[in-house]
């Protein structure tokens, strides 16, 4: 496994990006996150120079600034087969799990208590920038 300080983006990042214009719908664009499976669209001009990048949270925004507001009850889209970790899970399987099922979120449950937590992949970023590694 490569020394940490010596991991560079070229090496994690994703080259397989989804693009758009500015001009593409809103929904065109909800569609082609969906069937691709990603959490943003680039958005580019004409040139393919980067004019901006639409986000699940945008996402949000959209739905929520919507008049009149959408009546349609959350049962409507939800995932109901829900992967679950439980606290003494280990980072890396559940890392493992989530990269392999391709989610960002992953409820935390206890057998006696219920959900009692969420871990996601901002997280796993988070703890990862602050792993400390042994100097040779």
């Amino acid at each position: 496994m490569d020394d940490i300080d010596d991991l560079f983006v070229a090496r994690l990042m994703s080259t397989g990006l989804k693009t758009v214009r500015p001009d593409t719908l809103v929904e065109d664009a909800a569609d082609l996150m969906l069937d691709n499976v990603i959490g943003s669209v680039v958005v580019v001009d004409g040139d393919g120079e980067l004019a901006g990048i639409l986000t699940r949270t945008d996402f949000v925004a959209i739905v929520a600034g919507q008049e009149p507001k959408d009546q349609t009850p959350v049962s409507e889209y939800m995932t109901t087969d829900v992967l679950t970790a439980s606290a003494g899970d280990s980072i890396r399987a559940v890392a493992d799990r989530m990269v392999e099922a391709g989610i960002h979120h992953m409820p935390v449950v206890d057998k006696e208590e219920g959900v009692i937590g969420i871990i996601t992949t901002s997280d796993l970023t988070a703890y990862l920038s602050t792993v400390q590694t042994d100097s040779p």
